[in-house]
């Protein structure tokens, strides 16, 4: 039953165990009940079936003022993107989100509306992005900031996990999901300009709320691909990441990325004042160096047909002794951008 608390209700009002089970009652409601959850919230531990024999298990943590801010996302888009964020490390390896447990550290002042809508959050985020998969279980602390970690588990129901480290010379380098998006997103929250936000708000709900191609991991992996990744850190990074455990180099096409950064441009041209030249550069680093579009970056055997919703972008070739990356585009080597969560 989900229980309807009052505007002046806060953690430090009702308390852990309370404020708690008013969190949880709006979890797991009716349609969300998960399909591999034996017991769920409640008891010490939740029990999930795992027919498979092995689970894939991540984790992911996010901290306000570093990864977020509470004046520009709502609860509800803490609650999603914590979903959204794990579930595509899930995906990236070729599996399926089975469940997910959720810790919540948040100062005793904050109100219980807000933990409700974060519950909404990762409640409406489930049926959204991993129908089946859901939140079993976690904790809530008291502390100066809010701190929200996740742990996801998923299943392979069969196949072989899809590593980082099996790109082979020749592949196809391919990617599904949106690129630079949600950097320009941040970008544009980052200007304070209320006009931009609201002219572009697309781009800043994909910073808020990502919506990665969960179900593509399995399609992927069903075509044969050969390594896969998350795009969390932006496409340069992660792929350099594929490139250096495989023992390959990645050469990307500066035209086949033309159709992600056409869809920025716009956002580019009123941030850097109309200069041409400045928007080209703002879209090449939006599109190569921005992470938190959560897509899936893959390879895949030059004679498999990809699933559709992934676009090749480049190939996959010999090791490269003079790129400091492993990753060119069109031949030139790229320098080191993108997202490094602990440099921030």
């Amino acid at each position: 039953m989900v229980i309807e608390s009052t505007a002046t209700d806060t953690v430090a009002s009702l308390g852990e165990n309370e404020s708690l089970r008013r969190t949880v009652s709006r979890l797991n409601v009716g349609e969300i009940a998960g399909e591999w959850t034996l017991v769920g919230p409640g008891d010490d531990c939740a029990v999930i079936s795992a027919p498979d024999g092995r689970v894939l298990v991540t984790t992911d943590t996010m901290v306000e003022g570093h990864d977020f801010r509470l004046d520009w996302s709502s609860w509800f888009d803490l609650g999603w993107k914590a979903v959204a964020t794990n579930v595509s490390d899930i995906a990236a390896m070729g599996g399926k989100p089975t469940s997910l447990v959720v810790a919540l550290v948040v100062p005793s002042s904050t109100p219980i509306s807000g933990l409700e809508a974060f519950a909404d959050g990762l409640r409406e985020a489930c049926l959204a992005l991993a129908p089946g998969c859901s939140v079993v279980g976690g904790d809530l602390a008291s502390g100066d900031l809010v701190v929200v970690a996740v742990t996801a588990h998923g299943t392979l129901e069969g196949r072989e996990p899809v590593l980082r480290s099996g790109a082979q010379v020749g592949d196809v380098v391919a990617v599904a999901g949106t690129l630079g998006l949600a950097a320009c997103g941040l970008d544009l929250l980052l200007s304070g300009r209320a006009d931009l936000v609201a002219a572009w708000d697309e781009w800043v709900g994909v910073q808020r709320r990502p919506n990665p191609p969960v179900a593509l991991g399995v399609a992927a992996a069903d075509a044969g691909a050969t390594s896969m990744l998350d795009l969390s850190d932006g496409l340069a990074r992660d792929a350099a990441r594929v490139a250096k455990a495989s023992g390959v180099s990645f050469d990307l096409s500066a035209s086949a990325l033309l159709g992600f950064e056409a869809r920025v441009e716009g956002a580019a041209q009123a941030l850097s004042g109309g200069d041409s030249v400045a928007t080209a550069r703002l879209t090449r680093q939006w599109v190569l160096g921005g992470g938190e579009d959560h897509g899936l970056l893959a390879t895949f055997p030059a004679s498999a047909v990809l699933p559709r919703g992934f676009r090749p972008i480049g190939v996959v070739g010999t090791a490269s002794p003079g790129s400091v990356s492993g990753v060119t585009l069109d031949g030139v080597p790229i320098g080191e951008l993108g997202w490094d969560s602990t440099s921030h």
